[in-house]
């Protein structure tokens, strides 16, 4: 990090870095630099809390000309017109998630709060949070798929603070995603059948509301938030179908599912319960302790390098084995490309009858080759 007095003629000697770059700092005004690429490129910078804001490149424009503009932003800080509040990172949590708590889904707002305690649990004033310590932070997360969901919750929730005026840059700007697979993970009819199995059993790392969300999974194909999710109301009175609404769906969209024998031989002995039939632990939430339960799951079952989503997909798979026609199976698992725009407008049918027959010989395949 060269200290150097900028000048006209100067940079026109400024030394090339063998690769990336590599910023000159100006001893006139020290938080104002010339960045030099290795290709030749010459931008004027400038430090300011929690990154480095590009002015220009030379020689569009002049030193000179970057300078003033530099002094201008700096004297703008300091005059106070675009200087962040002083805010603790905890108090700022707190507000968010308390703004949050109006618009948004139960939840979305749980979500949002369990990944800020994981990964956000940051001490002291919000302005001093700096984009390396975002960077380590999430560089200390093993998986792809955790790194990607802790980027978008911290993402929404600086981008939250700027527009805030609580801090003036994000500091996670800059960071991608990481590349994740797409999964086409597919459960064997013997795997299926060891994990009906193990979730059969009492275990102690697994409470009877998981293992019987995971039976409810294989069964009816829905994500698992929407079945952990499940209340009272949302079963039918002779509790053939289930109707989940837009609020706990992924697309948004109202979803009214038949309940087969088997199904429903696991919903009736629930309905007894005021609202969810699957609270978190002396919590009005629903269940969320999926991580430490899909361990316990998977050394009771032998199954392993798989996800509870695996079974939806597992459950489509099937679908198709037995015949059940694409647009039926589509509809069972709610989604969104099973149907056109002008199909939702003319085509007023529900399929719930094919959707039933589809569910009653999916349950009878199963009796036949998975559970035991």
């Amino acid at each position: 990090m060269p200290h150097i007095k900028l000048s006209d003629v100067g940079l026109r000697s400024l030394p090339l870095p063998p690769k990336g770059t590599v910023d000159y700092w100006d001893l006139t005004l020290p938080s104002f630099a010339c960045r030099v690429s290795q290709g030749g490129a010459k931008t004027f910078i400038l430090k300011t809390y929690n990154s480095r804001r590009a002015i220009g490149r030379w020689p569009l424009i002049s030193l000179a000309a970057a300078r003033r503009e530099a002094k201008r932003i700096l004297a703008e800080k300091t005059l106070g017109r675009i200087q962040p509040q002083s805010i603790t990172v905890a108090k700022a949590r707190e507000l968010f998630l308390k703004e949050k708590e109006k618009a948004r889904r139960v939840r979305t707002v749980q979500d949002l709060k369990d990944r800020l305690d994981r990964h956000f649990d940051i001490p002291g004033q919000l302005g001093k949070v700096t984009h390396n310590q975002i960077v380590r932070r999430l560089e200390a997360i093993k998986t792809p798929q955790e790194f990607n969901a802790a980027l978008r919750v911290g993402r929404t929730f600086f981008t939250w603070c700027t527009n805030r005026r609580h801090i003036t840059e994000n500091p996670t700007t800059g960071i991608d995603r990481r590349s994740v697979p797409s999964r086409t993970r597919v459960l064997s009819d013997e795997e299926l059948k060891k994990v009906w199995t193990a979730c059969s059993e009492p275990h102690k790392d697994m409470p009877e509301s998981y293992r019987t969300i995971v039976k409810l999974l294989i069964l009816t194909g829905q994500r698992k938030t929407e079945v952990a999710g499940l209340d009272k109301a949302h079963v039918s009175h002779n509790q053939r179908t289930v109707s989940l609404p837009g609020t706990l769906t992924k697309n948004k969209r109202d979803h009214e599912l038949p309940v087969g024998n088997l199904a429903q031989s696991i919903l009736a002995p629930l309905l007894t319960c005021n609202s969810l039939l699957f609270p978190a632990r002396g919590r009005s939430t629903p269940f969320n302790g999926w991580s430490k339960s899909k361990k316990a799951l998977d050394k009771a079952s032998g199954v392993t390098k798989w996800t509870l989503h695996d079974l939806r997909r597992t459950y489509r798979t099937i679908h198709a084995r037995i015949g059940t026609m694409p647009h039926i199976a589509e509809r069972l698992v709610n989604h969104v490309s099973s149907r056109s725009g002008v199909e939702d407008i003319y085509d007023r049918h529900t399929y719930l009858p094919e959707m039933a027959l589809a569910m009653e010989n999916y349950e009878h395949y199963l009796l036949q080759n998975v559970l035991p």
